[in-house]
């Protein structure tokens, strides 16, 4: 895992060293560049494979025509090397990032398709004077671009391009449109205008004649095979993820997980535990609230079960100190407050681990989290549900007392007055569009059209984000439920998921490893018919059926539970309130413009009411100020009272 950045169509050296010192912690092992008249690649190597001098990078083919910065890693490296060279391919390392270039040199970009791996890279053509830019098909990698007088600029992150004084920080306001709605940016622009991501599964090319292509090497094709039985299916699944973990653990360096004590983590830890010599480092992350916040106590049970060495850390209020911190390594504003453990977890990691196996996206790939779930249902049986009882359940659920209400939903009471009126619009939205936006979003339609300020309604009015998602994903013809999880894993994984993830953990050198996120089983799951993806309200059915012979009992029947991140503790038993008061004061709001300051009082006021629903908004807001002090005004990174004017 590494950082990578560069510019095609000049040549200044001490701007790309700028730019690559700015990467230093993605890889604080080593650095390397490439100059030439027209091109500049800049390297901060973090040494996973092949930790000698040979796997410095750039790395060149024989005839030092080609050359690649890379991040990431290609996991069947070994097996195209075989094929490679076969074919005479003369390698001088044993690092995958060799493989790039040779492959290349072979097949051209459609090498893009014989890579498994998490990759973002660039590569330098000599013969045919372009550059190819890639990232891998699901996301897991970031690289960003931008122009500046014809001249190509990119990165691993954003803060590099920013090195580049050339370069105008400005907001974007259709990527702060869709951050309110989903906190996250997940459009292909960023938050600075001008700046883009190239998307997952794309890759770029740019010559001196100044053509500039960006193509798709990956398509997703949803199609569920109904030839194969139940446990045909579980046994594929089985050994897909176990093939997938056992690739993942290729590593010249420790490695070790992050445990929550669900499923998900669970399957990934017990393939850890199979191939491994001697007992997995695990790490688990809960908060000193009450247990109903923390899964530490199913971590410790599956770390035993497993006989794991196992260490908890907990998060404490007054760790918010290093949100700054977490926000400046995000580049954008991200308001998922789970960024705030896995910071603290990759800096508790990195003395003991290098290399983390996650979780992460299991969610997305097996139906996991309560938006599916609840989608499939109402698509199931809402047009059963006559007009009148629609209108009235909002009204009868308000006279519900909180204690009964929260058995209905776990945090409902703390949801409030707010987030009835969001059940209220759920039920009577005339789309599937409507509805989602309605169960997922931060800031509904209404409630941004309140929080704006009158020039940024008119600077976001065309922004349509129901008719988006309506025309993207459910126009498409598959069944309802693979319609919602396509959105999920197209729109919400890559920007949300694996960027809070690639950021915090690799703010301290830690490289995370995805195993559900491997492309065979994104392939394999979108051929599984959608009553093994949930069954009879059963989440992850089909995972469940899968890792019956490996998990105990008490992990495969266990009902998931989303990890919750107390923000709304935090409001009332830290100082966050204070901060929040100061920085989003009516004086620094009607100051920046882009806010209007009568629906953040209003929060602010209403808060008791709607607890947990109004500490998420004002999170957001919170994030997004203090990432444009740090980044639109260059306010020098510290603790959050230097942010307070």
């Amino acid at each position: 895992m590494c950082g990578i950045a560069g510019f095609f169509g000049m040549e200044d050296k001490p701007l790309l060293m700028r730019m690559t010192d700015s990467l230093e912690h993605r890889g604080p092992d080593d650095f390397g560049y490439y100059i030439d008249r027209n091109v500049c690649l800049g390297h901060r190597r973090l040494s996973i494979i092949d930790l000698s001098r040979r796997g410095k990078q750039p790395i060149f083919n024989e005839n030092k025509d080609i050359c690649v910065v890379f991040n990431g890693e290609i996991y069947n490296f070994k097996e195209l090397r075989r094929e490679l060279e076969k074919k005479n391919h003369k390698f001088k390392s044993d690092t995958d990032t060799e493989v790039i270039v040779h492959a290349y040199e072979e097949y051209g970009e459609k090498c893009l398709a014989l890579f498994n791996g998490m990759f973002a890279f660039a590569l330098y053509d000599g013969k045919k004077k372009r550059i190819l830019l890639a990232r891998d098909r699901m996301g897991v990698k970031p690289l960003y671009f931008t122009f500046s007088n014809k001249v190509l600029y990119f990165a691993s992150e954003i803060k590099a391009l920013l090195e580049n004084k050339r370069i105008k920080r400005e907001i974007n306001y259709r990527a702060l449109h869709d951050f309110l709605t989903f906190r996250c940016n997940s459009t292909s622009e960023t938050m600075f205008k001008g700046i883009y991501k190239l998307a997952p599964g794309y890759y770029l090319t740019y010559d001196f004649k100044k053509n500039l292509m960006i193509d798709k090497y990956w398509n997703l094709t949803v199609k569920p095979d109904t030839t194969m039985t139940e446990l045909e299916l579980s046994e594929k699944l089985y050994e897909l993820i176990r093939n997938s973990v056992k690739m993942r653990m290729i590593s010249d360096v420790p490695l070790g997980a992050y445990l929550s004590g669900g499923i998900d983590s669970g399957t990934i830890l017990s393939f850890m535990a199979e191939f491994s010599n001697k007992p997995v480092k695990t790490f688990s992350v809960g908060f000193g609230f009450e247990e109903e916040y923390n899964e530490l106590n199913e971590a410790k049970f599956l770390s035993e079960y497993f006989r794991t060495d196992h260490k908890e850390i907990i998060v404490e209020p007054e760790t918010l100190g290093i949100i700054p911190k977490i926000i400046w390594h995000a580049d954008e504003p991200m308001a998922d407050p789970t960024s705030i453990p896995v910071y603290l977890l990759s800096r508790e990691t990195k003395p003991n681990v290098t290399v983390v196996l996650t979780g992460d996206g299991g969610d997305e790939q097996f139906g996991g989290y309560e938006q599916i779930k609840i989608m499939n249902l109402y698509n199931q049986y809402g047009d059963k549900i006559p007009g009148f009882v629609k209108r009235i359940m909002p009204k009868v659920a308000k006279s519900i007392p909180n204690k009964f209400l929260n058995k209905l939903f776990k945090y409902a009471s703390e949801l409030g007055e707010e987030g009835i009126n969001r059940f209220d619009r759920f039920l009577n939205s005339e789309n599937d569009a409507e509805r989602y936006l309605e169960l997922v979003s931060i800031f509904n339609d209404v409630e941004k059209n309140e929080v704006y300020s009158d020039d940024t309604v008119l600077k976001t009015s065309n922004f349509k984000l129901s008719e988006e998602i309506t025309n993207k994903y459910f126009s498409k013809d598959m069944d309802f439920l693979n319609q919602v999880l396509y959105l999920d894993n197209d729109k919400i994984l890559a920007e949300d998921m694996m960027m809070k993830a690639d950021k915090n953990t690799m703010a301290f050198g830690v490289e995370e490893r995805t195993p559900f996120l491997d492309y065979r089983i994104t392939e394999f799951m979108a051929t599984v018919p959608v009553n093994l993806k949930i069954n009879g309200g059963v989440d992850k059915y089909l995972l469940r059926k899968a890792m019956a012979r490996s998990l105990p009992e008490r992990t495969i029947t266990r009902q998931k539970s989303r990890f919750f991140v107390p923000i709304n503790r935090w409001f009332e038993e830290g100082n966050l309130m204070d901060v929040a008061k100061m920085i989003l004061s009516r004086e620094n709001i009607n100051k920046a413009g882009i806010f209007n300051y009568n629906y953040i009082e209003k929060m602010f006021n209403n808060y008791n009411r709607s607890k947990l629903f109004y500490s998420r908004q004002l999170w957001c807001l919170l994030t997004f100020e203090v990432w444009r002090k740090m980044f639109i005004e260059g306010r020098p990174l510290n603790t959050l009272d230097r942010f307070v004017d």
